[in-house]
């Protein structure tokens, strides 16, 4: 497979042995090849888990794309669906989606959480506050707080990760659902956008479309696919990768305001072949992606490694999850680039979500029928 980055330089082929194919692209970039690591299981019997946060006391939040939310024990123990969980759009890549905890969980026990929202004309992406019970059985005060617009009838392209800046601002990845790719170049509607919003979910103060005629005041960048993976930087910059079509994914760094291109550019093309549009990658006033495969890896899931639990060379590191080849990718990072890739972990089934735990530990979560969540253990 191919590894580019921004500079449009190809690593290696994609004829190359996976594990030639590593050391030879460390060898052309001047580092040393890193331990594979491996995996223990923490929980299993998780049905198409989509998203984990980390609850006091060793425990996890876990949401299952099928409407469900549960309570994971340290010992592995999976509690009964939490109640009070609103009606969920499931089906397709549609369902019960991100879920992150308020910066001031401890003192509020507020989270939030994102879904396939049903509603007249057809679902679109909401995102929700709520307060977790103090007995962990429930939900509790949930309240609607954003809803994508126009609602579509669609199973696809919902984005849908939540990350909370240091401002204490919400970033919220929406989707182009697909067949609307072509929203994502207009500013009147949320298809293929990333939003930020305050936490009771108006347009966060200094927007960069706030009072600017025919644009929506909450969207903070566009041109964008379909992002499942977004995360805060140890500068406290807004990360996100997303999903190109036959190829293309990208790692983007969104900037206010900036257009980064779909449908008009991508280095990907149209599912059985063909180019997207004029099939060009580049075009003034659009950005280019900081990092893209070729072909696609399906990405899902994103965290950089901050804590020392994995050694020196680790930390730093942006992990990133694949859904279509079972591993983790570890882009190494330099001057804001990306210098290196190579595979954290490898032979885990399809990687939903990758977060970094309060333990400085890397924990997984495999979306399948009978999904896991996995601890990624230090060398």
């Amino acid at each position: 497979m191919n590894y580019v980055t921004r500079t449009g330089r190809a690593w290696v082929s994609r004829a190359v042995f996976p594990s030639i194919l590593a050391v030879l692209f460390f060898a052309a970039s001047g580092g040393t090849l890193a331990q594979v690591l491996k995996t223990a299981t923490v929980a299993q019997g998780l049905e198409n888990p989509w998203a984990v946060a980390f609850l006091p006391e060793g425990r996890f939040l876990v949401t299952e794309r099928g409407g469900r939310m549960r309570v994971v024990q340290p010992d592995g123990k999976v509690g009964a669906p939490l109640a009070g969980v609103p009606e969920v759009a499931a089906g397709g890549q549609g369902g019960l989606l991100d879920v992150v905890l308020d910066s001031g969980f401890a003192g509020n026990r507020q989270l939030f959480f994102c879904f396939s929202e049903p509603g007249g004309g057809g679902n679109s992406t909401a995102l929700a506050r709520a307060r977790l019970s103090a007995d962990s059985t429930r939900l509790e005060d949930v309240k609607v707080i954003f809803s994508q617009k126009p609602k579509f009838a669609s199973t696809a392209h919902f984005g849908c990760r939540i990350v909370e800046d240091r401002a204490g601002m919400l970033f919220l990845t929406l989707g182009d659902r697909f067949s609307r790719k072509d929203d994502a170049q207009t500013l009147d509607n949320h298809h293929g956008k990333v939003l930020r919003l305050t936490k009771e979910g108006a347009p966060a103060p200094g927007n960069p479309f706030i009072g600017r005629a025919g644009a929506l005041p909450e969207i903070y960048s566009f041109g964008h696919r379909n992002s499942q993976g977004a995360t805060l930087a140890p500068d406290g910059s807004f990360w996100m990768h997303e999903h190109g079509p036959q190829g293309g994914d990208e790692v983007n760094l969104p900037q206010p305001g900036r257009n980064y291109g779909w449908p008009v550019i991508t280095y990907g093309e149209n599912y059985g072949g063909g180019k997207i549009g004029e099939g060009v990658t580049a075009r003034a006033g659009m950005e280019q992606p900081l990092h893209y495969w070729v072909p696609s890896i399906a990405p899902s899931g994103m965290v950089f490694v901050t804590s020392d639990r994995y050694g020196a060379a680790m930390k730093g590191s942006l992990l990133v999850g694949s859904l279509k080849f079972g591993h983790v990718a570890r882009l190494e990072i330099a001057g804001g680039k990306v210098v290196r890739e190579q595979k954290a972990a490898e032979g885990l089934g399809r990687v939903r979500d990758v977060r970094q735990g309060p333990d400085g530990l890397i924990y997984l979560l495999t979306d399948a029928r009978d999904g896991k969540l996995l601890r990624l253990l230090a060398p």
